[in-house]
């Protein structure tokens, strides 16, 4: 910047002589070298002070009622015929023109002399056009030297903000704030959908992981690969035990095999027929009715393992008394009935009934029972074979799923279990089923068999291979000549003392137990014309005349069937 000051238009020159004690610069009135110039009123035209900045606009003021000060004005316009000059000694005074008499020197800092003229002062100090005059009291109160006392409240400071600063700094906090609000929103929600997408793939990846672990992926789970298959179903492991349900008031048994297959995590129960063909520990060929008659549990369980090719680990008898309490036990159980079944207890058969037919039908223990042992007149044995499995699965669906719980279940029946199976084994076997038939991964399936008791390779695949992993082992059809005897003599040792004959004639005897009425003469009966001459041999064994010998029909599981009448005489072989 320039070291020199010009305030106005006018010839008054300034130059800078120093700051002040709060930092503005200080300014010296020039004295003049040559003739006095005219003084020029440079305020006059522009009314109040000084204005760097203005627009050469004439602003007017008010008319002030009283004198008062005015840093550069004195409230006295100079006349047209005078102005204010410097005089040859450098002293600012006035000029006379005209007829007029001598005019009050104008100063325009507002100073005045006494005596018409102004002495000239050596170091004389200006004020830039921002900065206010000293007031009249100021004036009075300075010193002789013409030195200026100078107070804060005379000054405006730029950095001071005012209101409007303010303003302007809280809309711009505002307007930052409002704007990081934003972003913060729009981060938060591509961290939601970025989270949303991060579980959905989660769960559809656990899905699919765990339908294929199950082996319920489409195509990957059907029959169609038959090596898939197999190798699948060898490699998965099964905890397996078998069920023997006595029906103490009218007799007979029902068989059934509780599967948990640890792999799959699925559960089965796989009804098994009482025709089903077995061998007895003489090798002589049995049914599985006459073999839990005969055999008992060991000997049952351990020609189930070779019929079916799978390793039963236990025995579970349980008798219709226990299958009650076990009923009552659980708080009863809600099945599907497929008949009205008719209280055994009723004095008058058909008066009343105890399980009626109909969807979620609730049992108490006795109802279950009797639904569980209930087969209508005419129908097989696979129907109430498949009852007996409907309360089964019941039972499981209410039985708990907490192993202890369970156990204690089993020990309040006070059953004496079979040697291979304890309470606390049953117990934990059986929370584990009920774990799967609560989750709805249980079924029940009925192992088919021909009519000579027999398991075919198509017809048990379904079963054998698939639930119990096993592979079918039926004695074979063409080893011996299966005989089937009816005692119908009258004497119950007859059976004994023809089965002893059979068997040592190399034949494979099945009883076919106790004819209802005794018939006079005995009977050698065959179905197919290749069995006659079986048939031929076996009552020249027996000691029956060839006359017994006819075509008719034989039970399904066997070759030849006997028929022993009154006429009949033991013979010893």
């Amino acid at each position: 910047m320039n070291d020199r000051y010009d305030p106005g238009y006018g010839q008054d020159q300034y130059e800078l002589v120093g700051y002040d004690e709060y930092g503005q610069p200080v300014y010296r009135q020039v004295p003049a070298q040559h003739t006095p110039p005219q003084a020029y009123d440079q305020y006059s035209q522009q009314g109040y002070g000084y204005d760097p900045y203005a627009t050469g606009q004439q602003q007017s003021m008010p008319q002030q009622s009283g004198p008062s000060y005015d840093p550069y004005d004195t409230g006295q316009q100079p006349s047209a015929a005078s102005h204010d000059a410097y005089d040859s000694t450098g002293q600012y005074g006035t000029a006379t023109h005209g007829g007029g008499g001598p005019q009050r020197g104008y100063d325009p800092y507002g100073q005045a002399a006494a005596d018409g003229r102004q002495a000239r002062v050596a170091e004389q100090t200006a004020y830039i056009p921002q900065q206010t005059g000293p007031s009249e009291a100021e004036e009075t109160d300075a010193p002789a030297t013409g030195e200026r006392d100078y107070h804060t409240e005379q000054f405006a400071f730029v950095e001071q903000p005012d209101g409007d600063s303010e303003d302007v700094i809280d809309w711009l906090k505002f307007t930052e704030n409002r704007t990081e609000r934003r972003e913060e929103a729009r981060r938060r929600a591509r961290s939601r959908v970025v989270a949303l997408v991060v579980v959905l793939a989660l769960v559809a990846a656990g899905g699919v992981g765990y339908l294929w672990y199950a082996g319920k992926l489409p195509g990957l789970s059907s029959s169609g690969s038959k090596s898939g298959t197999t190798t699948a179903a060898g490699a998965q492991k099964r905890d397996v035990i078998v069920v023997h349900l006595h029906n103490t008031g009218k007799g007979g048994t029902s068989t059934a095999l509780l599967v948990d297959n640890t792999t799959t995590k699925r559960g089965t129960t796989v009804l098994l027929p009482n025709s089903l063909a077995m061998s007895g520990d003489d090798g002589s060929a049995t049914t599985l009715a006459k073999s839990v008659d005969d055999d008992g549990s060991s000997g049952t369980l351990d020609q189930l393992d070779t019929v079916l090719g799978t390793n039963i680990e236990g025995t579970w008898r349980l008798d219709t008394p226990y299958l009650q309490n076990l009923v009552e036990l659980v708080g009863n159980i809600d099945i599907d009935t497929d008949a009205d079944v008719p209280d055994p207890a009723a004095k008058k058969k058909g008066s009343s009934l105890l399980v009626h037919k109909g969807q979620d039908q609730t049992l108490s223990g006795k109802m279950a029972v009797a639904y569980a042992t209930y087969r209508a007149s005419g129908e097989s044995q696979n129907a109430q074979l498949e009852r007996f499995g409907q309360v089964m699965q019941g039972v499981l669906r209410k039985m708990s799923s907490d192993p202890t719980a369970a156990t204690t279940t089993v020990q309040t029946l006070a059953q004496i279990l079979d040697p291979s199976l304890t309470d606390k084994d049953l117990g934990v076997f059986l929370a584990k089923l009920a774990d799967l038939a609560k989750g709805g991964d249980y079924k029940t399936a009925l192992l088919p068999v021909q009519s000579d008791g027999t398991l075919s390779a198509q017809t048990s695949d379904s079963v054998v291979k698939d639930i119990l992993g096993g592979t079918a082992k039926s004695p074979e059809a063409g080893s011996a000549v299966r005989v089937s005897v009816q005692n119908a003599s009258g004497v119950k040792d007859y059976t004994e003392k023809a089965r002893v004959v059979i068997v040592n004639g190399g034949f494979t005897f099945l009883e076919a137990g106790t004819a209802s009425a005794p018939r006079a003469t005995s009977e050698v009966l065959y179905a197919d014309a290749a069995d006659k001459e079986n048939a031929t041999e076996v009552a020249k064994t027996l000691g029956l005349p060839s006359g017994s010998v006819k075509k008719g029909t034989v039970s399904s599981n066997a070759d030849v069937s006997v028929i022993l009448g009154q006429d009949y005489k033991p013979t010893s072989s």
